[in-house]
């Protein structure tokens, strides 16, 4: 598939993959990030514009693109999406006033041409909070279930704890492996 004719032309025994990270603001997005990169994350400020880290797993290295996700940010969202191997979206479980938001956005990038058949994780970020929504709930109410153009998975998770966030990894790591079969 698409990942080992990427392998063979870059002829390196680490796989490179580009990922986008998006999410409205205050969701969790840089938090995140800054925990797969194995950071501190004990203070995040909000993203002006985009972040980008090289995080090493399983073999691969990723390159994150983490996009603000501030309303008058959201509409350049599409300019960083060629070339996407993997679509991560954040949502924070307990802003549930803005669920119906997020959604909206979610809807509107899978049906970006650019995203056609990518894979999408979402993060139910903020899951230590007790507010926070369960993840099969958020999954309903984005309607997760109709997405029959690719692999989708969400994933519960506290970007501040670490909690969950390996799981997802390892879900990407898989969406990966069945690729290049």
């Amino acid at each position: 598939g698409l990942l080992s004719v990427i392998q063979k032309l870059k002829g390196s025994p680490e796989q490179e993959l580009r990922i986008v990270l998006l999410g409205l603001d205050n969701a969790g997005k840089t938090t995140l990030l800054k925990r797969l990169a194995s950071e501190e994350v004990s203070t995040i400020t909000p993203t002006q514009g985009f972040n980008i880290k090289s995080v090493h797993s399983h073999g691969f290295k990723l390159n994150v693109w983490d996009i603000g996700g501030q309303r008058s940010i959201r509409p350049y969202w599409k300019k960083y999406l060629g070339s996407t191997d993997l679509l991560i979206y954040v949502i924070d479980s307990a802003d549930q006033k803005r669920f119906e938001e997020t959604g909206q956005e979610l809807a509107e990038l899978t049906e970006e041409e650019s995203l056609t058949g990518v894979p999408l994780l979402v993060f139910a970020n903020k899951q230590d909070l007790v507010t926070a929504a369960p993840a099969a709930e958020i999954a309903e109410g984005l309607s997760l279930h109709t997405y029959r153009d690719r692999e989708w998975q969400i994933q519960a998770c506290s970007a501040l704890s670490g909690e969950g966030v390996q799981d997802g990894m390892n879900w990407i790591s898989s969406q990966i492996m069945s690729r290049k079969k």
